[in-house]
């Protein structure tokens, strides 16, 4: 068993030896859930990935026609210059 005190802030430290064996590191989002009126669960909040292959869907959302030729950039683009 582990115990940590609150600080006047609301703030716990959780023991080395279980920040090890989770392999936690700092930074790392933690999710609270109450579970009763004396307990709660602690999970480590997982993101999403934000490497490239997220991102794809990002820009239909900016262009819900669909995908664009390279002419047709390079005609928009040859436009500002104008």
């Amino acid at each position: 068993m582990n115990d940590s005190t609150l600080t006047e802030r609301g703030q716990i430290s959780i023991p080395a030896s279980l920040r090890k064996s989770m392999n936690l590191k700092p930074g790392q989002k933690l999710r609270f859930t109450e579970i009763s009126e004396s307990e709660f669960r602690v999970t480590v909040y997982q993101e999403k990935s934000v490497g490239p292959v997220a991102v794809l869907g990002y820009a239909r959302r900016l262009r819900p026609d669909g995908p664009r030729t390279t002419t047709s950039w390079m005609k928009e683009l040859r436009e500002g210059e104008a």
